[in-house]
């Protein structure tokens, strides 16, 4: 099982940030190889993801959510192993701190290879990256989900 840390200052206030990262199924509009992620319950949500021309499909968790602080997951069926947790700190009225960890498990010989070249690593940087870009140039969440888990 590896382990990333990532984070990154995102220019909108806290409550912004947050309510966006519920909004699962726009993942697809920041995270590079998720095609589609389905809400299928409150709790419960479907991916289906390309990368490296692999296509996988799992569903997820949330064991945790906490508005305006955190929103912690694992897989529970499907072709991915992995666990995380996403929490938002306040820097100021209009910066918040996103940070990522993640532990995931590597299936087969091609995850294991990516894995130790970093590649899980490389794409949650990229990630967060992509939603620093994705919540700034919008200037306000696309909704959000107020719910404690």
């Amino acid at each position: 099982m590896s382990h990333v840390e990532e984070s990154i200052a995102v220019d909108v206030p806290l409550t912004t940030a947050y309510n966006q990262w519920t909004q699962f199924e726009e993942f697809p509009n920041f995270m590079e190889g998720v095609e589609r992620i389905e809400q299928r319950t409150p709790t419960l949500t479907h991916w289906v993801t390309k990368v490296g021309g692999n296509r996988r499909e799992f569903d997820a968790e949330i064991t945790e959510q906490i508005p305006d602080e955190r929103v912690a997951w694992t897989t529970v069926q499907g072709e991915a192993r992995q666990a995380g947790v996403v929490t938002f700190h306040r820097l100021d009225d209009t910066h918040t701190k996103v940070m990522l960890q993640l532990d995931h498990d590597p299936q087969g010989l091609a995850d294991t290879i990516g894995d130790k070249l970093g590649f899980v690593k490389r794409q949650a940087k990229n990630d967060l990256h992509n939603f620093k870009e994705y919540i700034e140039s919008r200037g306000r969440e696309t909704g959000g989900w107020r719910g404690q888990v």
